[in-house]
This record gives C-alpha cells, structure tokens and sequence, in this order.
C-alpha cells in the first residue's frame, strides 16, 4: 500500500493580489453603493413633501371652510354629498392624513394636463371668496414654495396665480376630491430650465407631489385646496457642491492607491520574488541564495532568511552527500579488493595446491581483517547517519557518560570534574557515542590519558577533552573533521571519528572546535542545556 503523498490538493484559489484588488475595490465602491441607496432617502423626501402639504392645505381648507359659511349664500349650490363623519371618542378626536405616497411602488403619472374652459363659469360668490383669499395663497407659496389653487364644488380654478376661471375637473385627483375624498399623486416633472446631469441618477429628481383636499361644508364639497411641490433633492445639492464632492472622491481613490502599493510593495511583491526564488533553487540555479530585493515587512525579512538557511543547508547536504558517497565507495573498495584477491587466491589454490599452511593462514587473517575494517566502517556510516538525523532528545548527563566510557575504555585513564550533573539537551545514547568517538581516538594516538571538564555558562554547558597523546601537526589542523581523514588507517582508522562528533553536535545545536594544548589533544565541545532535568 503506497503511503498518502504529501502535495497541496490542486484547486482554484485566488491570488493575494486578487484578494487585495477586491477588497480594495469594494472600499472604493461603497460610496457609489450609497449614492444609489440614497433613492430609499428619496422616497423618505418625497412623504415628507407630501406631509407639508396636507398641513398647509389642511390650513387653507380651513379658511377656505370658515369662508364658505360666513360668505357664501344659502342658496348657492355646492358639490356632492358625502357621508356624515361619525363623532369619534373624547379620547381620539383627531382626523389624520397620513402620508402615503411611495416612489418604489406608486406608479408615477404623467405630466399634470393643462386646464380646460369650463362648461359653466364659477359662481360669483365662489369667485369673490377666491379673489379674498389670494392673498393668503400668495403669501403661503412665498415661504413654502408650493403651488396652490383653490376650486370651486365644480374644479374651476378661483384662486391661484394662473389658470383662474379654468377648470382642473379633469384630473384624477381633483375628481377624487370633488367626491369628498382625499388624493395625493405623483406626476413627472417638467421643467422650464434644463435639469443637471446627475439629476438623471434619481427617478425622484423629476417627479412632483401633488394633493387634492376637499373642503367638507354641511355634509356637502364646498371646493378644493390644490396644491403641487417638488419635494427636495440630494442630488441637487451634491451637484451644487460639485467641487467638494470631486474632492471628496480623489480623497477616497488616492488613499486606495496607496494602500495597494503598499500591499504590493511590503505583501505581494516579497511573497512571488520568494516564490521565484524558490523555484529557481529547486531547479538547482545557485545564484538564487541570495536576499531578496525587497522584504517589505519584518515577518517577511524573517521568511525569507529562514527560506535562505534552510535552501543553503539542503544545498550543502547535497554537496556533502555527493562527496560522502565518493569517499564511502573509495573507503568500501580498497578492503573489498583485498578480499575478492585473497579469496581467489585461495581458490585457485584449491584446484592445484601450492601454498603451505602459513601463506593460507596469512591470506585468511586478511580476509578476516579486510572484513572487521568493512564491519567497522558499516557501524560508523550507522553512527554518522544517527548524527546527522537524531531522533530523540533527553537530558543526558556527563556523569553517566563517563561512568560509560571506563567501563568501555579499561586501559584509558578517565579523569572528569566540573559540572558533571548539568543536564544537556541530548540522549544518553548520542552523547556517549560522541565521547566514545573522542576516546577511540584519543587510544589510537597512544593516549593512556583522558580528562573531560565541563563548565556551565548561561544556557550552554562546555565541555574541554584532552589527552596526552600524540597532538595533531599543524598541516593536520584544518581537516581533522572531514569525512575519512585519517593518519592510523593502517591501524584500522576510518576517519570518521572526529566528524561522527562535529555532526551529531551540530544536529542537537552544539559545537566542537580543536584548541591549543600543551601536551596531547584538545577539544572543546558545546552542548545546549536542557530546559528540565530527566534522570
């Protein structure tokens, strides 16, 4: 069964700079989104429009009521008759006319129709009662701006600055209030004056409110209060302050702008150069280990060093793995040569003897030699893969390390002081194999000597070996830790020793390094403490 791979699944998702680019764009389109929701506001003008002038008909109506009855005759007919309004309760004694009128429902009629000559001329009184109360009218549209024309029962015009002595019978909504009932309608608009551009945004901008109030005398419609405004336009006064308002948008576009530069200059721009990057070094281009042009932000910067350690580190893995691997075959062949040559040897001696018992024996004991060395270089390639893949920590401490190296080294004196007891971030196992590593080494160059001292500082724990062997030569000193350098191969050194220690030190965040020494061998090695005590 083959083991899940690890890929991302492959499916759209949008780029950082998509996402960045719509949510910048849908900054910048809020304020379109609320000049089209001002039409909402529109509608709330347009009641409004509609609410002043039931209050200012419904004040006129009472004059023109008060009027009626006081100067009119009894003997002058008025309109039809309408059904006697029912006494309410003490508790309600009011009549509302609520405001209804609604531009998102209520369908708009057209242009109000020009008034017509009437079939019979308005009754002297009525005509007297209007010509009393055009004062009042004028004197009222001057401050409310509203247009208003008093009919008589008949909807001929008595009262209004034009139109008098025509009739407005015709219209739907005087005709509603010629019944006793109340109208109020929307109509399109026309102006005598060109209407801006941005007043096209708007079906409000071109509409006009108009309502028609009968005045109710003795059960019977004495006349009607026309009256027509139109309501008021946010967009009127947006055009007015037109310069403002480019202002206010090159405010909102310019900041839009710059938050998208530098989204791309601190975001975008770092995350596809490492993108780049990344590829290129997978493709194994050298010349991309390098910082990049820009970081933008300090989490970036940190991204990207990091992306540049570890590219580096797989980088010179890979190098050491191609010259590991020429050194192990090199290592592997000069023993397998020496067996394949003795075994042959030894066969053809087989078929037509010619060796006594002493050459047999001597090419048996090489063999045998041959074979230990393979043994030895087999468990040191083990070790030297455990250094550079640790797959455990503990908190190992010196004192069992050493205990573990006498009983291991007999023949080698094992002196040890110091901070003995500090736990190191390591397992038991891997310390003593880089002390079992340091002592081997410390034997094959005629050491009988080893002293290991440790000392705490801060948060690392040194270490100092030296032995009373042989020393190290000068020319020697720069490659005692290279893989397979060694001086005692014909006493069964592999060379790996020393560089077994420096790679499991460096895989568990430590150090070694060759100091000065009077007599003999000295390191000193590194060790991170850990942070809490495992016996």
């Amino acid at each position: 069964m083959s083991e899940p791979t690890a890929n991302t699944r492959r499916k759209w998702r949008p780029s950082l700079s998509l996402v960045v680019f719509v949510v910048l764009t849908s900054v910048l389109a809020l304020p379109l989104f609320s000049i089209y929701f001002l039409k909402v506001y529109q509608n709330q003008l347009i009641q409004q429009a509609e609410a002043e002038l039931i209050a200012q008909s419904a004040a006129l109506a009472a004059t023109f009521r008060r009027e009626v009855e006081t100067g009119i005759p009894q003997g002058v007919a008025l309109g039809a008759k309408v059904a006697p309004v029912v006494p309410k309760p003490s508790e309600e004694p009011y009549q509302p006319i609520w405001a209804e009128l609604e531009l998102v429902s209520e369908s708009v009629l057209p242009p109000r129709p020009a008034a017509r000559t009437p079939s019979a001329p308005a009754d002297p009184g009525f005509a007297a009662l209007g010509a009393r109360m055009m004062p009042d009218l004028v004197a009222t549209q001057k401050v409310t701006l509203a247009g208003f024309r008093l009919l008589d029962p008949n909807g001929v015009v008595i009262a209004g600055r034009e139109e008098v002595g025509l009739s407005l019978e015709h219209l739907e909504e005087v005709g509603e209030a010629l019944q006793g009932r109340f109208k109020g309608v929307l109509r399109v608009r026309i102006s005598e004056n060109e209407q801006p551009s941005l007043y096209s945004m708007s079906r409000g901008t071109g509409m006009r409110v108009f309502i028609a109030m009968p005045v109710i005398v003795r059960d019977q419609v004495a006349g009607v209060v026309y009256a027509s405004r139109t309501p008021s336009n946010v967009f009127k006064y947006l055009y007015e302050q037109r310069s403002r308002v480019i202002l206010a948008i090159l405010s909102m576009i310019l900041p839009t702008l710059l938050i998208g530069f530098l989204f791309h200059r601190t975001i975008t721009g770092p995350m596809r150069e490492l993108v780049e990057r990344t590829n290129l070094v997978g493709k194994g281009d050298r010349d991309a280990l390098r910082p990049l042009r820009h970081h933008g932000t300090s989490e970036f910067a940190l991204l990207s060093q990091s992306f540049l350690d570890m590219a580096r580190r797989l980088n010179t893995r890979s190098s050491f793995i191609s010259t590991f691997a020429t050194h192990v075959s090199h290592e592997l062949k000069s023993p397998l040569t020496s067996i394949k040559g003795a075994a042959e040897l030894l066969r053809e001696d087989v078929d037509a003897p010619d060796m006594d018992d002493g050459d047999r024996r001597k090419f048996l004991d090489n063999i045998i030699a041959d074979a230990d060395r393979l043994g030895t270089i087999a468990g040191r390639l083990r070790d030297f893969a455990r250094a550079e893949n640790p797959v455990a920590l503990g908190a190992a401490k010196l004192s069992a390390a050493v205990t573990g190296l006498r009983s291991t080294f007999p023949a080698l004196d094992i002196r040890a002081g110091g901070d003995l007891d500090t736990p190191m971030r390591i397992s038991e196992d891997n310390v003593l194999i880089i002390f079992s590593n340091l002592a081997d080494n410390a034997v094959r160059h005629g050491s009988s000597k080893l002293e290991v001292f440790a000392v705490r500082q801060d948060n690392r724990l040194k270490v100092t070996v030296s032995d009373d062997g042989e020393g190290v030569s000068p020319n020697n000193r720069t490659q005692i830790f290279d893989s397979f350098f060694t001086t005692r191969r014909d006493s069964g050194g592999t060379g790996m020793g020393l560089a077994i220690v420096r790679a499991m030190l460096d895989a568990h965040g430590g150090a070694v390094r060759l100091v000065e020494s009077d007599q003999g061998t000295a390191f000193e090695l590194t060790f991170p403490v850990a942070d809490a005590v495992a016996s």
